[in-house]
């Protein structure tokens, strides 16, 4: 389940997971959100929150998630990710050398500093 995370600058896209992210999650939450603010903007932020509630993601939204950042490889100003997941962070370390934006992995206790991050 995903949630998005209010309150954030114009140009920050913000979601928090909840147990299994799945293709539906991605289809009707996060893909037209962020084509959203992409007809709006030539480069965006991006939060995701994988906080304890989460337990992994269907495979079918791994496949949307890389279609999606490779869609707007270049529009990916900065992407912060939280998560104690240990398979995520070592994820972000390899995939994130391929995005030209600034990539940063936070713990879940550092959330406000994700979020300031972010929205500086």
């Amino acid at each position: 389940m995903i949630e998005k995370i209010p309150d954030l600058p114009d140009n920050v896209l913000g979601f928090k997971a909840k147990g299994t992210v799945t293709e539906r999650d991605y289809e009707t939450i996060i893909i037209p959100a962020v084509e959203d603010l992409f007809s709006r903007q030539e480069k965006i932020r991006f939060l995701y929150h994988l906080g304890e509630e989460f337990t992994g993601f269907e495979a079918a939204a791994i496949w949307d998630d890389t279609k999606l950042g490779m869609k707007h490889l270049t529009g990916w100003e900065r992407v912060a990710i939280v998560s104690d997941t240990e398979w995520v962070r070592a994820a972000i370390k390899i995939f994130g050398v391929v995005i030209p934006g600034r990539v940063r992995a936070f713990h879940n206790n550092e959330i406000a500093e994700a979020t300031r991050w972010i929205s500086e």
